[in-house]
């Protein structure tokens, strides 16, 4: 009896060992780069209504409008979403109505290269689906869809590091008062891109605080990123950060935080169709504002699509107006021992090609304190090296505010 006692005390001990052998294997294996890799991806590809597979090879995934990423913020738990800004600014109804009268059959434009091949439900919001080979381009999985801290103000850059991983820029820029917005139409190209960790942006900017550690910055306009997305396209964009590009913010809605209520355009999708060398030219137009009364930053593209906002409790700075608007372009230059990029910028073009040869702003406006559109007031100009890429402005009836801008990178002048 006591043998058998004795049997049955050994197999439970062996079996307690192999268990705890086994929790350990599973502890491990939820450790695993493949492990994390999958619940960030189930974190970010919520479930979706629809899905639409676009002629690029992006997934749109039609989600819910409340079970979209920007709601796994703590401060979103209980948040009612707001389906129209109280106010918009003053002036932009009025454009609105004429470039619609004046469109003919008034059918919805083709903004997207997605829309081809169907569109989403009202009620839910288009999400391009993060897959695996986007994570593992990324230098980790915790910095996917976020900007280098290297980023800084365009004005204070080291000439030292342009050729060191910096970034260049051409842009043209107000500062000085408080502002409430800023709108552009901007034409779209392909620009190329010489490393697959270089991107080549044209974005507006919304800036408060100070370029250190505490910087608030909204940011929106067209990129080709082949780090980020894993081809050439140009797609759109957004970004913002509340403390200079550290632990806050990220692109399009790869983390929480943009509430977005519009089911026509997808952050991160491909824009079409796009601008030719002495070809048609094609705009986009964006504006970005803050609603006087609940105080959130409201993101609007094109004529009529309003797309959603960022709640204003995730700024500090922006939480009242910002200091600074910046408008142009931008690329990385990555190349080694003093070589640089041939990274295009715009169309690649220097400014004085011209319409239909050069990249452009046009219309570039701000929204003062009484919610007004206007052109700004003493538009400064920036870029590292103008050799390279450059900026002109100007102003007349038709544009308005406007400058050309951009450059091939690496080039006779540009070595």
């Amino acid at each position: 009896m006591a043998t058998a006692r004795v049997r049955v005390v050994a197999r439970l001990m062996v079996a307690a060992a192999a268990a705890a052998v086994m929790c350990l294997s599973c502890a491990a294996a939820a450790r695993s780069p493949e492990a994390r890799m999958h619940r960030h991806l189930k974190r970010l590809n919520k479930p979706a209504v629809k899905s639409i597979e676009s002629p690029d090879g992006d997934i749109i995934d039609c989600v819910h409008i409340s079970h979209q990423p920007a709601f796994d913020h703590p401060f979103l738990k209980n948040h009612t979403i707001q389906m129209r800004p109280n106010y918009h600014p003053e002036g932009l109804f009025d454009e609105s109505k004429a470039n619609v009268a004046s469109s003919g059959d008034g059918e919805r434009p083709m903004v997207q290269l997605w829309h081809q091949k169907g569109r989403c439900p009202e009620g839910t919001v288009p999400v391009r689906r993060t897959k695996k080979d986007d994570l593992l381009r990324a230098s980790s999985i915790r910095r996917y869809g976020r900007k280098r801290h290297t980023v800084a103000n365009p004005m204070s850059v080291d000439l030292s590091m342009l050729n060191e991983g910096g970034h260049q820029h051409a842009i043209s820029y107000v500062q000085g008062e408080k502002y409430y917005g800023a709108k552009a139409t901007i034409n779209v190209w392909e620009p190329k891109i010489e490393q697959p960790n270089e991107f080549s942006l044209s974005q507006l900017w919304i800036l408060g605080g100070t370029f250190g550690e505490d910087l608030n910055s909204i940011e929106a306009g067209w990129q080709v990123s082949p780090d980020l997305y894993g081809d050439n396209h140009t797609r759109l964009f957004t970004y913002w950060t509340s403390d200079a590009y550290q632990a806050t913010g990220c692109y399009n809605i790869l983390c929480a935080g943009f509430v977005q209520i519009n089911s026509e355009v997808a952050m991160g999708a491909s824009i079409f169709p796009i601008s030719g060398y002495s070809g048609s030219q094609y705009d986009i137009s964006i504006l970005i504002w803050k609603d006087p009364k609940e105080g959130h930053w409201w993101m609007q593209f094109g004529k009529e699509y309003v797309l959603g906002y960022w709640p204003s409790f995730l700024f500090s700075y922006l939480a009242d107006s910002a200091s600074m608007i910046e408008w142009g372009g931008e690329v990385v230059n990555s190349q080694p021992g003093g070589v640089h990029t041939s990274t295009q910028m715009g169309s690649g073009h220097f400014p004085e090609e011209g319409f239909s040869k050069s990249s452009y702003f046009k219309n570039i406006q701000v929204v003062d304190n009484t919610n007004n559109l206007k052109a700004p007031k003493g538009v400064g100009t920036f870029t590292e090296q103008s050799n390279c890429y450059d900026v002109q402005n100007g102003n007349n009836g038709d544009w308005g505010s406007y400058f050309y801008y951009g450059g091939p990178g690496r080039s006779a002048s540009c070595q």
